[in-house]
């Protein structure tokens, strides 16, 4: 009869100090019974694999030890433990939740709690996937735990402590158990390999402990199938042919394909992957994997978050420079896709293929901060060319322009200040002077403007109203420019835009339309100075010649 064990049971923590990445526990244990401040039931909480049972039989241990040591460790030695470690003590007794669930298994437990320990100083119950218990089971215990003769101690275990009732939460302490990181998976397989003499290489551990996926027991598992396949040398090639683990150049192959868009080269992958047997979900999780070590690396500029080799942290580190944090988050969302699609495919490589021709064809991210940057650019420059001061006549439209008013009685007119306009308001000159043909006539409309606004008025009484106190800068085309004294006309000049359009047609037989500023200055009725300007003075002064010719001012 052989007499091998597993390395999960040969190599199972005889003290607390070996217990993987669960110091926060067994610390606390430790000194709750150096206080001696122990309590009546404790809940262990955590994934699969973590140590939840192990450290349940090390305390069961310890607060039976005939002679613990300094260090408040079992000794490992006394009669107690031996019974305990072989798993034949009286006094320890380990009862599974999942086969034992019901309320008579209960009522059992219940009557059996009355009598003392055999020979040690409590008697410890330790219920693994307690969750697993019936509705009625957990009511039967109900009382038994929370007032439990002196020499009883509860240890419940549980994988998913969410299903445990509140009522049995409130009397345990309760400790939660961590996922146990690669690195310290790997010490582990390390001094376990080198204890049994086997060989075996930093990569070939890595690939062990990530398979694992923070559970201990499961990566000893695995590492018990690995060297039964490869004997006391083992190496990554014989991990990744008996555990069919996609190998991670495939990852970098594809990475390139997309940098240079190759889709020929994607479909041969594809192939590739088809004719080595791998699993094409093992290899979409992979390469979910392989997109956030790149992410990674992208956002951080550094490669201490990658849990991988020294090779490949250089590789991720060159493959990830090409690539934006848009770019690898579109990549990731559509592996995402693809790989909850795959779920309902009746052609998964097919689907796959066309997937992957799609993701090394797919176009860079853009930046959506360049883009508004851009777009704030241009509104800048169209501001700044918006600004500039127009002319509407030969003068120079700013406060304080020379314009000759009404005719003096000697005959010889003087010149006023006419009202400033705000430059940015207004048309720009080429607008309203354009070489282009006129679609309107500049005198009918002005000659014809009353009717046009006498029209307006008798369809909406509102719109005529501000119609009359507009002024007209000018034609261009079929484009009438008004300005107007405020927002409110601009928005309701607007909004009737149909309505005037027709009415220009109408009146003056042709398509046109208006186009309105806001000048709080244009108070000047546009129906008023639309007079014929007066005749020329019978006699000019030098000066004014001088003044018409030099600044291009016109009689009023």
């Amino acid at each position: 009869m052989s007499d091998y064990i597993v390395t999960a049971r040969k190599w199972r923590p005889m003290r607390f100090d070996d217990v993987a990445a669960q110091a926060h526990v067994t610390q606390t244990l430790k000194n709750a019974i150096k206080q001696q401040r122990l309590a009546h039931a404790y809940l262990f909480a955590g994934p699969r694999g973590v140590g939840k049972t192990t450290t349940a039989r090390l305390f069961a241990k310890l607060v039976n030890c005939r002679q613990p040591t300094l260090e408040l460790e079992p000794d490992n030695t006394c009669e107690m433990c031996r019974e305990i470690t072989e798993g034949h003590s009286f006094d320890v007794l380990e009862i599974d939740g999942a086969s034992n669930r019901g309320v008579d298994e209960i009522r059992n437990l219940r009557e059996s709690v009355r009598y003392g320990p055999a020979k040690g100083t409590y008697k410890v119950y330790i219920i693994d996937e307690v969750h697993m218990l019936t509705k009625e089971a957990f009511n039967a215990l109900l009382k038994t735990l929370e007032e439990p003769p002196p020499h009883v101690l509860f240890i419940f275990a549980t994988t998913e402590v969410h299903k445990v009732p509140a009522t049995i939460i409130s009397r345990c302490q309760r400790f939660d158990f961590r996922r146990i990181a690669i690195e310290e998976i790997m010490n582990n397989l390390r001094t376990i390999a080198e204890k049994e003499a086997i060989t075996i290489d930093e990569d070939a551990l890595r690939l062990i402990a990530k398979k694992g996926d923070g559970s201990l027991r499961d990566a000893q598992s695995i590492f018990d199938q690995i060297v039964t396949l490869c004997g006391k040398d083992v190496q990554k090639n014989a991990i990744l042919r008996a555990l069919n683990i996609v190998d991670q150049e495939f990852y970098f192959r594809l990475t390139d394909l997309i940098i240079t868009k190759d889709a020929k080269g994607g479909l041969a992958l594809v192939q590739d992957l088809i004719d080595r047997g791998y699993d094409i979900k093992e290899f979409l999780s992979g390469l979910t994997e392989h997109l956030r070590n790149m992410l990674t690396v992208v956002t951080t500029g550094s490669t201490s978050l990658i849990e991988e080799s020294d090779f490949y942290k250089k590789k991720y580190a060159e493959t990830a420079k090409p690539f934006s944090v848009s770019d690898v988050l579109r990549l990731l969302r559509f592996v995402h896709t693809t790989e909850a699609a795959l779920r309902w495919s009746n052609q998964p490589r097919f689907k796959l293929e066309s997937d992957i021709v799609q993701l090394i064809t797919m176009p860079n991210a853009v930046e959506v901060g360049s883009v508004l940057q851009q777009i704030d650019e241009i509104k800048k420059k169209l501001i700044a060319a918006k600004s500039q001061p127009p002319i509407l006549t030969q003068t120079t439209p700013t406060a304080g322009e020379l314009r000759p008013a009404t005719a003096k009685p000697n005959g010889r007119p003087t010149f006023t200040r006419s009202a400033g306009r705000r430059p940015s308001e207004a048309p720009r000159v080429e607008e309203l002077h354009s070489s282009e043909p006129s679609a309107l006539s500049e005198g009918e409309v002005r000659s014809r403007w009353a009717e046009f606004v006498s029209e307006v008025r008798r369809e909406r009484i509102a719109l005529g109203t501000i119609l009359e106190r507009a002024m007209m800068q000018g034609i261009r085309g079929s484009t009438i420019f008004l300005a107007v004294p405020d927002e409110f006309g601009a928005s309701v000049l607007g909004r009737n835009k149909e309505l005037i359009a027709a009415i220009i047609k109408k009146i003056f037989h042709t398509s046109g339309r208006l186009e309105v500023t806001v000048d709080p200055e244009a108070i000047v009725p546009a129906s008023l100075p639309q007079e014929s300007p007066p005749p020329p003075p019978q006699e000019e002064h030098p000066i004014i010649k001088a003044i018409v010719r030099e600044l291009g001012a016109e009689p009023m």
